[in-house]
């Protein structure tokens, strides 16, 4: 990868919100992550299998309402067992990145996906708010987290496999996390050292990044099942249920 590719990644989560509210340790966090196939499950090695595509459904269900004035969609139906979650929205066939926050309090999922829909949608520091006009242009992802481990040492842990959240105390002895998901590295084509780094910035560290610092990381691998779901698959579930509704036997 090069140089420009490794700092304009950087550039655009080095800001206020860059992490969210992550920084002052409330478990919430913004990030950038790949787009993967629609509704294909990824990183779930061993996990329960959580993600489903009903829940892309729901979270487009909640932001279309919300931008339509209309009351919220019903009680779902996929399980509401509590997890850490993260929704991610993109925009266009090149899925540029226009919202995602998640959390890493286990939320029971009805509340959890309904909130953060709107919350990755509308209160992303790093975009405006996203509009009824980009709707049949987005593309949304859930991604439910697992398997929570204490690493060894800030290069335990697998690229492709492991999402990393790493604690640190930035030069003024300020204390930080930071996070991505197990698909950022590989898709940015990062070695683990390029993503500890880079997550190092993004966490608001400023200082030149020496071995030293790197070992005094604290970092946490999980694991994520992430389902993926575009506006036009949407559209067509909302058609085929309309459908089903205006039919009448005798």
């Amino acid at each position: 990868m090069s140089n420009s590719h490794y700092n304009n990644y950087n550039q655009q989560q080095q800001h206020s919100g860059g992490n969210h509210s992550g920084s002052n340790g409330d478990g919430n966090y913004q990030h950038q992550q790949m787009v993967h196939h629609p509704q294909r499950l990824l990183n779930g090695h061993g996990m329960k299998s959580v993600a489903v595509p009903d829940m892309c459904l729901f979270c487009f269900e909640v932001l279309d309402c919300e931008l339509n004035n209309m009351d919220g969609p019903g009680v779902p139906i996929f399980s509401n067992d509590a997890y850490p979650l993260f929704v991610t929205w993109k925009i266009g066939r090149d899925k540029r990145l226009r919202g995602c926050i998640g959390t890493f309090s286990a939320m029971e999922l009805h509340h959890g996906l309904r909130e953060y829909a709107l919350t990755s949608a509308f209160k992303d520091s790093r975009f405006a708010p996203i509009s009824r006009d980009e709707f049949p242009r987005l593309t949304v992802s859930v991604s439910i987290l697992q398997n929570f481990e204490e690493a060894q040492g800030h290069l335990d842990w697998q690229l492709g496999v492991h999402g990393i959240r790493i604690e640190f105390l930035t030069e003024r002895g300020c204390k930080r996390t930071a996070t991505y998901l197990p698909q950022v590295a590989t898709e940015q084509g990062w070695d683990q050292l390029q993503t500890i780094d880079s997550l190092l910035r993004k966490g608001g560290y400023r200082a030149a990044i020496t071995q030293d610092m790197r070992k005094s990381i604290k970092l946490t691998r999980y694991r994520s099942q992430e389902i993926q779901m575009h506006y036009k698959e949407y559209k067509e579930h909302q058609e085929r249920r309309s459908g089903q509704f205006g039919k009448v036997q005798c």
